[in-house]
């Protein structure tokens, strides 16, 4: 495989320039979820010119392609990229600044789509080198409920084909460029959101005892939720209440008669998820009738925690290692934040890794989902290349 693995170095290297004016084409003209229709239509010029079969309008916007090697039926593997901005004001002062007002791919997900163009690329050039038949997922709506995954799943993607494992790639700006990221096992917590309107009977704020005040209701509610988490939550089971909306509509001297709040719930137990649930209805129903309020409660449910195959990890691990070096390759704690990736890695092995994009020299140092988030696009030559690296080796346990 030494050859093969210097042809993908040599293949990710050449078509950089290439990859670059991709993401920069993707990043200028970005677009929510389930509305990726020009990021659609790109790739699919793309996939077409490159001469790899696809199918468009999978669960609306996504697109699936298939590469076929040597005995094509030996099995099928997938790698994973989503599509879909996120509703950010972009304040980068680039020649590929967003051109659509009030939108921004301010997680990564243009280099996400960029990465596997750049990887098809590559590996439908090889695909004399490999057996078997690689599947290219390009997933729309990952940032919003319910996910574009699960519309994809639903739709067929991990059949026909099947899909015996499926590789994923994130950006991380806390890892410098040049350097990947792995965690085994349980990695990126589910995720619920949470949606609280308590009443009460408004009036004068100066008179408040002829009113039921709500806003008084709610931060008791607000505080004693926590206790979910410090008083029921076991120490080996990490948990997220967070309550990040308010919404009371009163004034200095006018109390309300409702007040809407809204958040979310993030843990890794699906037993213990479905408890916190049942606990916030309970306490915050009964808190606010103990206060001569109601309290309706709305849980919308989200993703599943994401977990990494520990055996597909660890061998993915040894292959990234093989590619870049041992230095390269670090550990990651796990993460509260929440991927739809993980609907795929409920079903079948699958491996979520994350690429460095960080360069302090450069100032690159912005956090996801902020309106200066940027990479070094250096990034897109590693992250490309090693996707198809990775394909290729994953090939090799389908026996």
């Amino acid at each position: 495989m030494d050859a093969v693995k210097e042809k993908i170095k040599q293949l990710a290297s050449e078509y950089q320039p290439d990859i670059v004016a991709i993401r920069r084409e993707l990043h200028a003209h970005p677009e929510l979820s389930f509305n990726e229709f020009y990021t659609a239509e790109f790739i699919a010029t793309i996939l077409k010119d490159l001469g790899i079969s696809f199918e468009q309008g999978v669960a609306k916007t996504g697109i699936v392609g298939i590469i076929h090697g040597k005995n094509p039926d030996k099995g099928t593997i997938a790698l994973r990229a989503d599509m879909d901005a996120l509703p950010v004001l972009e304040q980068n002062d680039v020649v590929y600044k967003s051109k659509n007002l009030g939108l921004m791919h301010a997680c990564g997900h243009d280099v996400h789509m960029s990465c596997l163009l750049g990887a098809a690329r590559i590996l439908n050039q090889i695909r004399d080198q490999f057996e078997g038949s690689i599947k290219l997922i390009f997933q729309p709506s990952e940032e919003k409920y319910p996910g574009g995954a699960k519309i994809m799943i639903k739709e067929g993607v991990l059949h026909k084909p099947d899909v015996r494992s499926i590789l994923g790639q994130h950006v991380f700006p806390e890892l410098e460029v040049g350097k990947i990221g792995m965690r085994s096992g349980k990695y990126m917590a589910s995720t619920d959101e949470v949606f609280l309107t308590i009443k009460g009977k408004g009036g004068h704020a100066a008179i408040p005892d002829k009113v039921i005040d709500p806003v008084l209701i709610t931060a008791h509610i607000i505080l004693a939720l926590q206790q979910i988490v410090s008083r029921k939550a076991k120490p080996t089971m990490p948990t997220v209440i967070s309550f990040g909306g308010i919404q009371a509509n009163g004034k200095t001297n006018i109390i309300p008669d409702e007040v809407k709040i809204e958040g979310i719930i993030r843990t890794f137990d699906e037993s213990w998820r479905e408890e916190i649930k049942q606990r916030i209805s309970s306490m915050a129903k009964s808190i606010a009738e103990s206060m001569g309020g109601s309290c309706d409660v709305f849980i919308d449910p989200g993703y599943p925690f994401l977990v990494n195959d520990e055996v597909m990890t660890e061998r993915t691990r040894a292959h990234a290692i093989e590619y870049l070096g041992e230095d390269q390759v670090v550990d990651l704690d796990m993460r509260m934040t929440a991927e739809d990736f993980a609907y795929y890695s409920q079903l079948v092995p699958g491996c979520f890794y994350r690429l460095g994009v960080r360069n302090e020299d450069k100032g690159i140092v912005s956090n996801l989902h902020s309106s200066t988030f940027n990479v070094d696009e250096q990034s897109l030559e590693l992250g490309s290349g090693l996707m198809a690296w990775l394909a290729c080796k994953e090939l090799m346990y389908l026996d």
